[in-house]
Parts: C-alpha cells; structure tokens; sequence
C-alpha cells in the first residue's frame, strides 16, 4: 500500500528500522515524521549516525560524550539522557565513569567565569593586588590547561575562590573513571557543541589533547557528536504540532 506521498508502507518501515538501527530509539515525534516527511527521517539518521559509526571512538567513548552533552546545563535532555546512559552501561561504561563525566558537567561552566574575569581585568588596576601564590600557582600550571581554565586573573582578583575552584576541580571527581585523554574528549565536546560554544576553551583543550596521544581524528569526532542535538528542537515542534492537530481533529 502507498500513502499519499508515493512512499509504500513497506519503505517507511524499512526507514524506521534503519533509524532505530543508527540512533537506538523511536519515539512519538520521530513517528509523526516519518509521516509527515519521512525524508527528514531517513537522511537525518544516516547523518546524525555517521560520526559514531565512521571515527574511531569506541562505543563506550561516544555513549559518554553523548552523556555529556545532554547531561549538559546548556542542554538538559532527560530523554536522550537516558538513553545514552543506559548504553552507556551496557558497552562498558562503569559507574565511575558516569560520575567522572558529571563532574566535567559542572567544571563546563568555569571556563567562562575564566574569561569574563579576564574582561574584568582589562578594566580594572591589578597594580596593588598581590603577586599569586606561588603555591597556587603550581597548581594553576598543573591543572588549569587540562581543563581550559585561564586562572590568572581569578587568582589575582579573588585567590580564595581559586583555591576553592581547584580543589572542586581536584578533588570533586569520583576518583577514578576516565583517563586524563578521555576528560579532555569530553571537555572537547561541552565546548564545542553549539549550546555552549566556547572557542576560547576549545583553544586550549586542543593542544592538551593533542599532547595526550590523542589523533585529530579523535577530536573531529568528538567535536561531530554534539551537532546533532539541534534536532532536539525539531523533536519538540514536531510534538507540538501533532498535540495541535490531534486537538483540533478531536
């Protein structure tokens, strides 16, 4: 049977199963596209697919990245959330992994208290501020590039919440989990994906990452993954339109 569009029953179905074998779901607004432009299915999947099936991450890797991005307080995607935390599981992922990549989730947002203090500073005398410890400093040097955070001016302006800000950074963590090339992929991620964009912070995972052994390849990868929640937008037209329809047929 073909629907009024041309399409047989049979080649929706074929594109629903495609989906779900790419993207490891379907829901009521993915259903509600594929009849209403199942086009927008059939490539999206193929698209959205492609850096998972194609870069060289394995599966655990990219099911954490996605953790993070919908985990993410630019993000907040519960749904998807669960999805890819429950694969995440499932392909090797431990509990200290998941906790590992929370605690980025809440390190993200210090790179911009980073820079904004460093706007700060430029209007602002700095002259009868006392010189950063020097034991701060050690560990500014230690930790801050590892986590794209340029401390100098927190340090100078307020060294107490920079000692605070490194202990959570140091210590808030599980404890074990990823390893320190696997945090900056994730921290790669965050920055990068289009609901926090930061540049300035990817400007400086980049080459830790790079000194960690890990390929451009990778980080193309893990900087790929985060486009795709845009359809998360999509998702909630998509919604939307069919509650109002749905409405206005009852």
């Amino acid at each position: 049977m073909s629907t009024p569009d041309g399409l047989a029953d049979a080649a929706r179905a074929q594109i629903k199963e495609s989906f779900i074998a790419e993207r490891g779901y379907w829901r009521p607004w993915t259903e509600t596209m594929l009849q209403a432009c199942p086009g927008f299915v059939q490539q999206y999947a193929r698209y959205a697919g492609y850096p998972a099936r194609s870069g060289p991450l394995t599966q655990r890797m990219v099911e954490l990245i996605y953790v993070a991005l919908d985990s993410s307080s630019s993000h907040l995607f519960e749904s998807g959330l669960q999805t890819h935390m429950k694969r995440a599981l499932e392909v090797g992922a431990t509990q200290a992994d998941i906790f590992d990549v929370l605690h980025l989730v809440a390190v993200q947002g210090v790179a911009s208290v980073c820079q904004a203090t460093d706007i700060l500073g430029e209007f602002t005398d700095l002259t009868d501020l006392a010189a950063i410890d020097e034991k701060l400093q050690a560990r500014i040097d230690r930790i801050g590039a590892a986590h794209s955070l340029s401390l100098t001016s927190v340090a100078r302006l307020d060294p107490g919440y920079a000692e605070v800000l490194l202990d959570f950074v140091e210590q808030g963590g599980p404890g074990a989990g990823l390893t320190p090339a696997e945090r900056s992929l994730v921290q790669l991620a965050l920055h990068a994906c289009f609901t926090a964009f930061n540049p300035d912070a990817i400007r400086q995972i980049v080459p830790t990452a790079l000194s960690q052994g890990l390929a451009e390849v990778e980080l193309l990868q893990a900087i790929q993954l985060g486009a795709h929640l845009a359809v998360h937008g999509t998702a909630l037209g998509t919604n939307v339109y069919r509650k109002m329809v749905s409405r206005s047929s009852g």
